[in-house]
């Protein structure tokens, strides 16, 4: 589903996002569940988060192909962050920063034992900062995009297990 909003409306809804910290379709999700008096339990905000994450990461595929690093580095970002968020909401929890983020995902290292949950979403978190800055390569945002599908690999088996 696409939304055609104003300019100017579009613009606002970008900056409150990035104030809440939120992607766009979270804030409209929010505002709407709020709005419409259909709050979502938590087995349903785990499945918009995967679903989010499925889009964002062909979105940065397609980014990819179009050879715009900086918006594929941000959906990759996106991607990786909603399945954090996916896990946090099977289990009834919900994050709201990304401070929050971080520490489920050391939490999820550290539960799992796997090692490699720490270092990809490291590399996640490096293209976000990618987005702000575009300091890297575009091999490495390639490469880096690889390593987000492996971490979402990862982290759906482990939603799966529940």
């Amino acid at each position: 589903m696409q939304i055609i909003l104003p300019e100017r409306m579009g613009k606002r809804l970008k900056e409150e996002a990035r104030k809440l910290e939120l992607t766009e379709d979270e804030l409209v999700l929010r505002v709407l569940s709020e709005s419409l008096k259909e709050p979502l339990d938590p087995k349903s905000k785990a499945s918009v988060h995967l679903a989010l994450s499925d889009k964002y990461l062909r979105d940065a595929e397609e980014l990819i192909r179009q050879k715009d690093y900086i918006q594929a580095s941000e959906k990759a970002w996106g991607a990786a962050s909603q399945l954090i968020k996916a896990i946090a909401a099977n289990r009834g929890s919900e994050l709201r920063s990304h401070s929050e983020l971080h520490k489920f995902a050391a939490k999820l290292r550290e539960e799992t034992k796997d090692e490699e949950i720490r270092r990809l979403w490291q590399i996640a978190t490096s293209l976000h900062q990618n987005f702000y800055e575009n300091w890297l390569p575009q091999e490495v945002v390639e490469e880096s995009v690889t390593d987000v599908k492996r971490f979402a690999e990862k982290l759906k088996k482990l939603i799966a297990r529940r």
